[in-house]
């Protein structure tokens, strides 16, 4: 996030698209509420009718994967009617006449018919966002999970530097992350290619500055995307894989090759808390440590770096991840001798630039964002306050492409996916709490009431849901939550994963799939079919 969580509530207008706030981050949606209640302005992009949708000043539908040409079509508005901020863009930015060139192609009109919005609705959407004098865009992975999600996310960063909406408090592009320690990960190097603090792998000064560091030799190459990695153990490149405190054969798209894939290995090692369904394709599981028994750091969606302490003993034979590390490490033939997680966070300080000047002692006081460069720095909540990080912003022209599949006559219907409430993720942990389990204990399909009638599907019939890559057996839930012609299932249940279906086609730059539209078929599943 380039802002702090806090200063949602004193945002004028905040933009919400592609993200279920009040599900997938609730404390978050609570900001946005208070916000709500000073008087703020609500504006909730989403091809569903979600929880904050009921509250929004304008909810607008896009068709999925369309969100280029909305942010487009809103922008052209805003020069239109002359609400750009003049001032930011010649002192702060550069590439606009590019983007303004671009955004002729965008009329309302012209956005309408590609993103189904009707162009009176994208016009309020715009001056709404552009006349308030601090406008906050929040957004999750309906935005980042596409073909085209990088074009969407710098879609975003185009609107908030058109309208001075960056560097200032209750402004800014927000996204919020989707796991609790997932910027951690990012910020320590949980990357292809990069070290810790998106420092890239490629450049010599700084792989030397590592390989001192951790005294070993360093490769200068980029390393593979999670999907690459599937491929290439299904090709038998790659003979073996660790992996820690993911559930790929659930999150993953095209469930069956990721099955394949895993079982392909010659050596499978999991590390996790509970034995998911990759665990069980394992060679050898490792059991780890809860957050609640482990000490460390986590950096949450603000970056802000937060002290984790540990409240109870590890079960059993289960160990902390950074203790597991250190003893594979050393057993591989690098020696790792740490001694404790505050060690290990006084080497993150030498090498990571933006946690500079973080210690175990400043932050037992309170969570610091970074960059946090000296010890006597006070953190930075805000981004892009005086300068951006190149110098100007940059302003990216960019055009609408359509979703990699799209639906046709043998598959007439598309597929979105998310979140509901009660679960997180493939279900990995909620399913395993009786509480949160009983609240919603068996997946199924929401479907359009138009739809479930050309289909003759009743509310609670089974229906199996085909796609290219594979089918689903669930049960139909007939809402007008969704749009005709789109369907919704989550993937917190396996039995009935929305991941069979999805689609693995990469976003060329972030490499991340298309989880959020693919073509499928719905029909209603026969006896036998349900009975699976």
């Amino acid at each position: 996030m380039t802002n702090s969580i806090p200063e949602i509530e004193d945002a004028e207008c905040i933009f919400i698209i592609g993200s279920n706030t009040s599900v997938a981050h609730p404390l978050i949606a609570s900001r946005v509420y208070r916000a709500q209640a000073k008087g703020a302005k609500l504006i909730v992009a989403d091809p569903r009718k979600i929880q904050m949708a009921y509250t929004a000043d304008i909810h607008v539908k896009q068709n999925l994967g369309s969100d280029v040409a909305l942010i487009n079509g809103i922008m052209n508005v805003i020069l239109s009617k002359d609400l750009h901020d003049k001032p930011f863009i010649d002192e702060r930015t550069e590439g606009f006449e590019q983007l303004r060139e671009v955004l002729k192609n965008y009329p309302p009109e012209k956005a309408s018919e590609i993103c189904g919005v009707p162009a009176e609705d994208i016009i309020r959407v715009a001056e709404m966002y552009a006349q308030a004098e601090s406008a906050s865009i929040l957004y999750t992975m309906g935005i980042t999970q596409h073909t085209h999600g990088v074009d969407n996310v710098k879609s975003l960063a185009n609107l908030a530097m058109l309208t001075g909406n960056l560097g200032k408090r209750s402004t800014g592009v927000n996204p919020l992350r989707g796991q609790n320690n997932v910027q951690g990960a990012c910020d320590m190097g949980g990357l292809p290619n990069v070290f810790p603090a998106y420092q890239a792998v490629t450049d010599e000064g700084v792989r030397n500055k590592f390989q001192d560091a951790w005294q070993a030799q360093l490769s200068g190459k980029v390393g593979k995307t999670i999907m690459e990695m599937m491929h290439d153990l299904e090709e038998g490149s790659i003979k073996g894989m660790v992996v820690m405190g993911e559930n790929p054969v659930g999150s993953d798209p095209d469930m069956n090759h990721v099955r394949h894939a895993l079982s392909s290995a010659e050596f499978l090692l999991v590390m996790d808390i509970f034995l998911t369904d990759t665990a069980k394709l394992a060679h050898v599981v490792l059991p780890g440590a809860s957050f609640a028994e482990k000490d460390g750091t986590f950096s949450n969606t603000e970056r802000n770096v937060l002290r984790v302490r540990k409240a109870v003993e590890p079960v059993g034979d289960s160990r902390p991840d950074w203790d597991i590390i250190c003893d594979l490490s050393t057993r591989f033939g690098l020696p790792m001798s740490y001694g404790s997680p505050s060690e290990i966070f006084d080497e993150i300080a030498k090498v990571t630039p933006s946690y500079g000047g973080l210690s175990y002692d400043r932050l037992e006081k309170g969570p610091i964002a970074w960059p946090c460069t000296t010890p006597d720095h006070p953190g930075t909540p805000v981004l892009h306050k005086d300068r951006f990080t190149r110098g100007k912003g940059l302003f990216h022209a960019i055009e609408y492409r359509p979703p990699e599949e799209m639906s046709d006559e043998e598959f007439p219907l598309q597929l979105t996916t998310g979140r509901y409430f009660p679960h997180y993720h493939t279900g990995t942990m909620t399913r395993n709490s009786p509480t949160l389990h009983s609240e919603m204990p068996e997946g199924h399909v929401e479907i359009h009431p138009e739809d479930a009638s050309r289909l003759g599907l009743k509310n609670y019939d089974m229906a199996k849901v085909v796609s290219r890559r594979g089918e689903v057996v669930t049960k139909a839930i007939i809402t007008d939550l969704i749009q005709p012609g789109n369907i919704f299932m989550s993937f917190h249940f396996m039995e009935a994963n929305a991941n069979v279906l999805t689609n693995p086609a990469l976003d060329p730059i972030s490499k991340i799939p298309e989880y959020k539209v693919c073509a499928v078929r719905v029909e209603k599943a026969e006896l036998a079919e349900a009975a699976i």
